[in-house]
Formats: structure tokens, sequence, C-alpha cells
């Protein structure tokens, strides 16, 4: 994997990453698609709206269809027909947030599937062997995802099982696959600190921070991507993971994050909810019934220019299944459009005036948002 600082703006960074599928522009945002696929989005529509890397989700895949049906038909990129990047979670977080009667030891996570109750069994090689079959280009090391609130007493056994997984993942890594590791420590500013310096310790291709919004206040948030990304590498990636709110990104790429992933914009199409320049609005409001002008005027994605306010609320308040694929299409569109603008204030030296611009936009109060 190739990384280069092409810009910076004060602390907000324009990179590139290249991997054999293809390059990724940073700071990215990278569309999940859990189970294989973008909910509602076929792959070429996510080539046309610009995405340059997909996420994939090591506890869906291992859990259904499985991993070895994934790879007897060639892995992920051809199960899916995606030839660029993909990067892979470990599955530590959706053991932590999905799965039922976790018991953590020191190999790993016995736990029982949110499908059907089966019991499985997930450690740093099991992570390592599911990632490998898929045949992702970028992979992550399993890590324990503190909840929260948590005591700081757990908050340190946690860091040190963090590590340790970590110390074994590095050593089982893939041939041909980079691996980035995970910082945690929850809302601990000293455990943040012992856990950066010990996963940059063992080296790894980039690093991400976990354990952020899972709970905890906007201000505890922002406080924690503050402090965290100075403590990783200027010369590696930096992945904030699992922050989808558009405040929240803006906010962490002006602390020098580049990576994220979220599910928002596609949990909230489908719920009605859609994002434009002007905020948020919750298309089943009785407000649009009448309204015959396009969703964003500023956005020229399919949905925008061909249809109205009016038609995609009797779409959602109908239930059609067009309602959740043009809804989608919209959101992920103005996601990585808005990203595309991002980097283009960050190369012009006009990010400061790109984050006046937007953030009051999105720190709206949305008492109806519809997720």
């Amino acid at each position: 994997m190739d990384f280069k600082v092409i810009n910076t703006d004060g602390k907000a960074r324009r990179c590139s990453i290249g991997t054999k599928r293809g390059s990724i522009d940073t700071p990215a945002f990278m569309p999940v698609g859990t189970n294989g696929t973008v909910k509602a989005m076929s792959p070429d529509e996510m080539k046309d709206i610009g995405a340059e890397i997909l996420l994939g989700n090591t506890y869906h895949l291992y859990l259904r269809p499985g991993t070895d049906v994934i790879s007897k038909l060639g892995g992920l990129h051809k199960f899916m027909n995606w030839e660029k990047p993909i990067l892979t979670d470990s599955g530590g977080f959706q053991v932590f947030s999905l799965s039922t009667l976790r018991k953590i030891e020191e190999k790993g996570v016995q736990f029982r599937s949110h499908i059907d109750g089966s019991p499985h069994f997930i450690g740093p090689k099991e992570a390592m062997k599911i990632q490998g079959l898929l045949g992702s280009d970028i992979a992550m090391t399993f890590d324990e995802c503190i909840p929260y609130p948590s005591t700081y007493e757990y908050a340190v056994k946690s860091v040190e099982l963090t590590t340790t997984w970590a110390k074994r993942c590095r050593e089982l890594q893939n041939e041909g696959q980079a691996l980035f590791g995970i910082v945690q420590g929850g809302m601990f500013k000293d455990l943040r600190h012992k856990s950066a310096e010990e996963i940059l310790g063992i080296g790894f291709d980039g690093y991400a921070i976990g354990g952020v919004s899972v709970g905890e206040t906007k201000e505890e948030m922002h406080e924690i991507i503050d402090y965290s990304a100075p403590l990783l590498p200027s010369g590696r990636p930096r992945y904030l993971m699992g922050i989808g709110d558009l405040g929240d990104m803006l906010r962490a790429v002006d602390a020098g994050f580049d990576m994220f992933d979220c599910v928002m914009p596609t949990r909230n199409a489908r719920n009605g909810t859609l994002f434009t320049s002007a905020g948020r609005i919750s298309i089943k409001r009785e407000e649009f019934k009448y309204d015959d002008r396009p969703l964003d005027p500023d956005c020229s994605c399919y949905a925008c220019r061909n249809f109205s306010r009016g038609y995609l609320r009797h779409l959602f308040l109908s239930r059609e299944i067009l309602s959740m694929r043009l809804n989608t299409y919209h959101n992920l569109c103005f996601y990585l459009d808005f990203f595309r603008k991002m980097r283009t204030a960050i190369e012009e030296g006009g990010f400061n005036q790109f984050k006046d611009r937007w953030q009051p936009v999105f720190d709206k109060s949305y008492p109806d948002n519809g997720s």
C-alpha cells in the first residue's frame, strides 16, 4: 500500500492511498456493504457516483453466507462484482453490538449469532483467516470495543487485550493485504495515549481510532477525536471508525483524520431522512405533499434531476422499492460529492471557509429526522 500526503490546510489533509486495485483519494467516505452489497445500490451505480472503496463486514459475511462460500466463489471482489478496493472490519464491533451471551477470553470472544443463536468464536487468528479468505485490500486488527459507560478498570484490561490481539494479528498478516491497527481506550485520554503507543510500537500500514460514537455525548466524542488524531503518525492513513454524521466528520477532518465509514446515509435513506445542501429533511412530512421542487436544487444526482419532493414522498409513504433506491442513491451522492468538495477546499487552501459554510448546516437540530 502506497500512502502520500498531497496537501495540508491546517491539520486537514488531502492524501492518496494506492492499492493494487486502484487509488483512494482522502478525505474519503467508505460506503458500507454489510452483506456484500451496499443496500439498494448496484456496483455499477456505486462506480457512477464515484465510490473508490467499499467496506465489507467480517462478522456478517462470516455468519452468512459463510467465508467458505465466498472463498470458493472467487473472493469478495468477484462475489459482489466490485473491482475497486475493499476494506474489511475485523468483526470486533459487531461482536460487541449485535451478538448475545458474549464471553471474552484471552484468545478471543465466544458469542451467539444474532441470526439464529448458534455458538461461535472469533479471535485474532479467526479474524485474520476470515479476512484473508475474503481477500480484502485492507484488513483490520481484532479489537474489543469498550462499551459506554465503562469503568477505568475495565478500560485498562480492554486496552491490554486489544494490544495482545493486535500483536497476534500482525504476526498473522495475510500476504498482499494491508493491515490497520486500532487504538482503543474509551473516554480516558491517558488510556488512549497508552493504546496509541502500544499499537504504533507494533507497526501497521495504517491506524484507526475505534470505540467512539458508542453512546457518549457529542462533546465527549469531539474531545476524544481532537485528542486522538495527533497520537497517530502523519505518514500513515488515519481512520476514524463508525462515524457518519457529516458535522462530526467535518470536525474530524479538521483534526487530521482521513477515512470514515458509516451506515448513516443508507439507513437514513430507507427511513426517509435525506441530506441536502440546506440540511436534513424528512421526506414523509405533510409539507412536501404538493412540492414540485427537486429534493436539492444544488444536487445533480439522478433523483434530483428527475423527480419532485412530492413524488419522493409518495413513494416513501407507499413503501415502494423505488423509494429506497432513489433515496439511497441521493444520500450517497450527497456524501461522496461533499467529500470531493472538501478535498478541493483543502487543495486550494480554503478548508476553513468550507467548514464555516457547512458546519452550521450540519449542527442544526432535526427533531423529526425519521432515523
